[in-house]
């Protein structure tokens, strides 16, 4: 708030906004950048340049054919009580593992959500999923 008091003071709201901008970027850069070294913790050479870490790494998903994928309802822990149908067991990345939880959610008709790895979908649909991702040429197994 100190930093954007001035330029009320003065008016232009949108500097107040940009300098804003640019000391939240810049502390999260150097946040992780400092994270991200790679094998060396400290140099006490002025001139040494740390590798980083660029964290993103590509999972390649595999074929359809196969994915073994675990259908399963649960009730406790994720829908405070509610039955919820879970699927997890893809592996891939996160873009296919969004459009298959997109996909069943349309199916289904109805909502849900893709965190961690698996798709949650709310009711108990286990047949129904089932039945749609062998159609769609996965292996999935009922539990």
């Amino acid at each position: 708030m100190g930093a954007s008091l001035p330029c009320r003071q003065a008016g232009n709201k949108k500097d107040g906004e940009i300098l804003k901008k640019i000391i939240t970027k810049n502390f999260t850069m150097a946040k992780k950048s400092r994270h991200n070294r790679k094998d060396i913790v400290y140099s006490t050479n002025p001139d040494f340049n740390y590798e980083h870490d660029s964290g993103e790494e590509s999972k390649e998903t595999l074929p359809v054919s196969k994915q073994k994928l675990k259908v399963y309802i649960d009730t406790k822990a994720k829908k405070k009580g509610k039955q919820a149908t879970l699927v997890n067991g893809f592996i891939g990345s996160d873009e296919d593992l969004k459009e298959l939880g997109k996909l069943l959610k349309t199916k289904c008709a109805v909502g849900g959500s893709v965190k961690d790895g698996e798709i949650l979908i709310q009711g108990d649909f286990r047949d129904k999923i089932v039945q749609i991702l062998t159609s769609e040429g996965y292996n999935a197994k009922k539990l």
